[in-house]
């Protein structure tokens, strides 16, 4: 099992904490980048939003793709894997960024291809914002034309979206950077199955997350296509006692709707396909991650883990407040151990 974690390039995880001591800010990042290498993490998500998801849109985050090249500099042995949105990116463009990455730190970058939800977002910076799964399509395309120019010089490609005329990239990348993705639709599905080298989900029980990991390796094998990785978001609260761990969670879980963040939330729901109602309490932390339940003692977290690694899980993206020193006690109490 490998440990990885969401890099809080919001300034936090929690909808109902203004100052989670975590800043929006260089510093903080690159100081939890390279501790979480001596902690015995394996890899971090940058998430692109150029707007603030979590503390609402008029609260400061960072650019998602300077800071995953600044990362890839101070870091060594840590896994980048930075969201991309093929809405905001032509795709020959965002291949030569992250061919230069990757050549910065070889063989460490990786792509988590995320085909958009936010429509005030996609306004305020000037992008036309399109249907759910034409946005799908628009991603198909997209991933055509970034791994082949990774791989081929003179390549040329005539789509509905993108259109390329004898494309050279030079230098390619040290290693074709791997490609995750998420989404719970059937349009998401096929097209991560067909096109994608890894399948990231939110929170939720090992036994979900077991169902959609068979049904993703059924539609691999139909196609013929190698085995993928397989990944689930998760907030971790680790405490000595029960008692302890109910305080944390009263503490972050009570939200009301009138948080900052809560308007863009509802445009969330409204411009994704889930397979299930989320909650306010959901809602309270990103990505559903308390329903993983990683929240309990350090056995308790251990065997919760173990239940996650029987179905097939291969890596956790985690959350915690306030971030290193959540990350700090996740590494003494579970890391350390299992490992």
């Amino acid at each position: 099992m490998k440990f990885g974690y969401w890099m809080p390039i919001f300034g936090g995880w929690l909808r109902n904490v203004e100052d989670e001591q975590m800043p929006t800010d260089w510093s903080y990042v690159k100081q939890l980048a390279q501790r979480s290498e001596a902690l015995g993490y394996d890899l971090t998500l940058v998430a692109e939003l150029y707007l603030n998801d979590i503390k609402g849109p008029e609260s400061p985050s960072l650019e998602a793709w300077s800071t995953a090249a600044a990362l890839a500099a101070v870091t060594e042995h840590l896994e980048i894997m930075v969201a991309v949105r093929p809405t905001f990116h032509q795709p020959a463009l965002l291949a030569k960024q992250a061919a230069n990455i990757d050549l910065i730190a070889p063989g460490r970058l990786s792509l988590n291809v995320v085909s958009s939800w936010w429509r005030d977002e996609a306004t305020k910076y000037g992008l036309h914002f399109e249907q759910h799964d034409d946005r799908y399509a628009r991603t198909r395309e997209w991933l055509d034309v970034v791994t082949n120019v990774w791989k081929q010089d003179h390549f040329s490609y005539d789509g509905k979206y993108y259109q390329v005329a004898d494309n050279v990239l030079q230098p390619k990348p040290a290693k074709a950077p791997f490609l995750y993705a998420g989404g719970e639709s059937e349009a998401a599905k096929d097209l991560i199955s067909t096109q994608c080298d890894g399948y990231v989900m939110h929170g939720d029980s090992p036994e979900q997350i077991g169902a959609r990991i068979a049904d993703m390796r059924r539609r691999r094998e139909q196609k013929g296509l190698p085995p993928m990785k397989f990944g689930v978001a998760g907030y971790t609260i680790v405490r000595d006692n029960e008692q302890d761990v109910k305080k944390e969670l009263d503490r972050i879980t009570n939200v009301k709707a009138s948080a900052a963040g809560f308007g863009n939330y509802q445009q969330w729901l409204a411009g994704t396909q889930l397979e299930q109602q989320v909650s306010l309490q959901d809602y309270s932390v990103s990505n559903r991650g308390l329903r993983t339940g990683l929240t309990g003692t350090p056995a308790q977290l251990q065997d919760r883990i173990g239940e996650f690694e029987n179905v097939g899980v291969d890596f956790f993206l985690l959350q915690a407040s306030p971030q290193l020193e959540e990350m700090e006690r996740f590494s003494e109490s579970v890391i350390q151990v299992l490992a």
